[in-house]
């Protein structure tokens, strides 16, 4: 009997093996505040189907996920911005950009009494470098026909961390005004002559709330989350457009011809009467061999991750005010994501 019950005790600890081995997968990823909230939402509910996945992203800014995924200190880097050169170099290793969601950097703003609100890229970009600093200068009257604008100073709010945001807001206000070209310039983290710092998309959020007159760049989702009115921006269309799942798809409609070997690709000032002129595909970077993940389970439960916040995951993109992607995208990604490799062989998704 004691032989018997010592095998069952044997045969018990054998099944439960796979299941322990499972439950210590874990997956940590760091980036971009831009799409925190639907990757916050995409782990809840990838976790739910698979409660032996456990992952954990922090959104501390595209600099920082950059800097992990380079270092090896992340499974997984979030970023607005594109990996540059330097810094793919840097990673000494063949980098894959996948986008996951497209979405839209909105100029968030503090004004009582203005509900609505029409602005143009010279325009924000003379307000960011502190060359228009009332709300009743002739350049905003101009864009806003009919409103009684306050004679109240304007306080821009930015990011002071390394930023996709910040990366996505200053290269289309470079291309939309020389001057600021020259001498803000263009990047993750640049220097802003004037107005009010925050950390992260909440920072800057959290300094235009309390701060009467302020105007700051955020995600759309953040201005929606937090009731933040934000303005509409004239498209290359000549159009005023405010930042939607609709407008954002609209910009991203032609990403499909620009992508090659890297799917990296810009979407913002685009073409089309509907298109929202400061949109943005935002990437989760890996490398393309996931031999630094050092377990062959983990780097199967990153594929798998990945492959389903690029197809069911999509479905939650519209309700939190992200534009999912294409159905042309989501091929060129799905591509990619069979491409990435552990020990020279493509990598199965977890079973």
């Amino acid at each position: 009997m004691m032989k018997n019950i010592g095998l069952l005790v044997t045969a018990v600890l054998i099944a439960v093996a796979p299941a322990r081995a499972r439950a210590e997968v874990r997956l940590q990823g760091a980036g971009a505040t831009f799409p925190n909230p639907i990757y916050q939402r995409w782990v809840t509910e990838y976790q739910s189907l698979h409660p032996d996945v456990k992952i954990d992203y922090q959104s501390i800014g595209s600099g920082g996920g950059i800097k992990g995924i380079t270092e090896k200190t992340v499974d997984f880097a979030g970023s607005d911005a594109p990996m540059s050169k330097k810094e793919k170099e840097t990673a000494k290793g063949d980098v894959v950009h996948l986008p996951t969601v497209a979405g839209a950097v909105v100029p968030a703003y503090n004004l009582p009494g203005v509900d609505s609100l029409n602005l143009d890229g010279p325009t924000l970009a003379e307000i960011f470098m502190g060359k228009i600093a009332k709300w009743n200068d002739p350049k905003i009257v101009a864009l806003n026909e009919g409103k009684q604008l306050p004679d109240l100073a304007i306080t821009p709010a930015y990011r002071t961390d390394g930023s996709g945001t910040s990366f996505v807001f200053t290269n289309y206000l470079a291309g939309q005004s020389d001057d600021f070209k020259n001498t803000v310039g263009m990047g993750k983290q640049v220097k802003w002559p004037v107005g009010q710092g925050g950390k992260g998309n909440e920072g800057v959020a959290a300094v235009v709330q309390q701060t009467t007159g302020a105007i700051g760049y955020i995600e759309v989702n953040y201005a929606m989350a937090n009731k933040i009115a934000f303005a509409a921006m004239k498209n290359k269309s000549g159009k005023f457009v405010k930042a939607s799942a609709d407008s954002i798809s609209a910009a991203g409609e032609g990403a499909v011809e620009k992508m090659g070997d890297s799917l990296s690709v810009n979407i913002w000032d685009q073409d089309g009467e509907n298109a929202y002129p400061i949109s943005a595909f935002t990437y989760i970077i890996v490398y393309k061999d996931l031999g630094y993940l050092k377990d062959q389970n983990k780097a199967k439960a990153l594929v798998d991750f990945l492959k389903w916040t690029t197809h069911d995951g999509q479905k939650l993109a519209r309700e939190m005010d992200y534009a999912p992607l294409s159905e042309g995208v989501q091929k060129k990604v799905n591509g990619a994501i069979d491409s990435l490799m552990w020990d020279g062989q493509p990598v199965a998704a977890k079973q």
